[in-house]
């Protein structure tokens, strides 16, 4: 009886023979456009976590009221200084680095109110002590008698009054000449420089 080996092996190498063409057959049909194996368009997820982190962001904060005083004499560090508004004559003075040895400190009422656009002068000894920053701003070192009206007042008259300097009195008149003239004295507080407790202290000293 023959041996069927030799007929098996061309049966195996057959079937591989088909088998490869099956394959190559296939790979080609699923590679045609349109085939249901194309990649799908795939719609990236944004993890909660950062979509609720975006959500909860902290917003800029809105900024602080200034003033801008020039602090000269006996000083460590002359020159301009922004500071919060309703700091004092004493907050200026330590920005500047302090008083120097030859300081009239008894001369500077370190507790006044610092005035927007003026300066804050600290006398060396044996220097006459300068006039209060309300007393400079107004043209005749006195305060108005009645309210300024701000629709109507010029920039001398607006820098007369007690806490307002060359500076803010240009911001409320660029402010009226810009958004129209003012409906009440509240309005100030969107003028720069003016903040809660400089209005404050306008109350009374001005009227629309």
């Amino acid at each position: 009886m023959t041996p069927c080996y030799p007929f098996t092996r061309r049966q195996a190498l057959a079937g591989a023979v088909l088998l490869l063409l099956a394959l190559a057959i296939g790979g080609r049909w699923l590679m045609r456009p349109g085939s249901s194996s194309e990649a799908l368009a795939v719609t990236p997820v944004v993890p909660a976590a950062a979509s609720a982190a975006a959500a909860t962001a902290p917003q800029p904060a809105a900024p602080t009221a200034e003033v801008v005083v020039d602090v000269v004499g006996a000083v460590a560090a002359p020159g301009l200084y922004r500071l919060e508004d309703g700091s004092r004559i004493a907050d200026a003075v330590a920005r500047a680095g302090g008083v120097t040895r030859k300081a009239n400190v008894s001369a500077v009422n370190l507790a006044a109110p610092l005035v927007d656009g003026t300066q804050v002068v600290v006398p060396r000894r044996g220097e006459q002590a300068p006039p209060p920053p309300a007393a400079e701003a107004g043209a005749t070192g006195a305060a108005p008698s009645g309210p300024i009206h701000l629709n109507t007042a010029t920039a001398a008259e607006l820098e007369a009054i007690p806490g307002v300097g060359p500076v803010t009195a240009q911001r409320i008149i660029d402010f009226r000449e810009q958004n129209g003239p003012f409906r009440s004295v509240d309005e100030l507080d969107a003028v720069s420089g003016i903040g809660p407790k400089r209005l404050e202290q306008l109350q009374g000293l001005v009227a629309p």
